[in-house]
């Protein structure tokens, strides 16, 4: 039988939640926006499939110790603990990412802003308003891998990317990420090499808990 909420339940999820953004693929740029047009109408060719709408996806996560935004970002001049950069990559080629125009930075951004979030579709879209998950979340976020962005260095099969890391946070925290699904006839290039090496990842982990108990084990009977 579903228990009811009590009035502290609802105060914990009042004060917990994950929302999910889809924000048009350059929204607010126009050469990113002619770019990413240029980019989908040749993979659709040569995939024989109808254009779509590509989406960049960005996340608002909310404890009760504070709002935080969490996105990747081409990288900023000046301070980036003003903007919770935990995490910084190159863009094209690790060459290239010695330019700091060729590098991106992964923000955790206390109070942050989505920029042009107001060009947001079928947004926001609530994954979760568990706390223990939106804190599980909050951690991974310097875990992130960070390859090159836009090349497919982990051979998940498509190109790593800003929806790639969302992905990978979503999975990793526990949710559901196969059943989020971009806006009505739209894409999120990235979203499934994000799953993909989140798997990886969760298999690993489970192999490294056996192995380190092992190891305990031995060293109290070496005691």
């Amino acid at each position: 039988m579903k228990r009811e909420r009590t009035n502290d339940d609802r105060s914990d999820c009042s004060r917990a939640s994950i929302d999910l953004y889809w924000l048009p693929l350059g929204a607010g740029g126009h050469s990113v926006r002619l770019n990413g047009r240029v980019y989908e109408a040749v993979a659709a060719r040569l995939e024989r499939r109808p254009v779509s709408d590509l989406y960049h996806s960005a996340l608002e996560v909310r404890v009760p110790e504070g709002r935080f935004v969490i996105e990747q970002a081409p990288m900023r001049a000046g301070d980036g603990a003003e903007r919770g950069v935990v995490a910084e990559g190159a863009v094209g080629s690790r060459w290239a990412g010695h330019l700091r125009i060729f590098r991106y930075e992964l923000r955790r951004w206390r109070e942050g802003v989505i920029p042009d979030v107001a060009e947001a579709i079928e947004s926001p879209q609530r994954l979760s308003d568990d706390p223990q998950r939106a804190r599980r979340l909050l951690a991974l976020v310097p875990s992130v891998p960070t390859p090159v962005w836009g090349r497919d260095e982990l051979r998940a099969g498509e190109m790593w990317n800003s929806n790639s890391i969302i992905a990978w946070l979503v999975a990793r925290a526990g949710l559901d990420a196969d059943a989020i699904l971009p806006p009505t006839g739209g894409r999120a290039p990235g979203w499934n090499a994000g799953l993909l090496v989140a798997r990886r990842h969760e298999v690993q982990a489970r192999q490294r808990k056996p192995q380190r108990a092992r190891r305990t084990a031995t060293l109290t009977r070496a005691g």
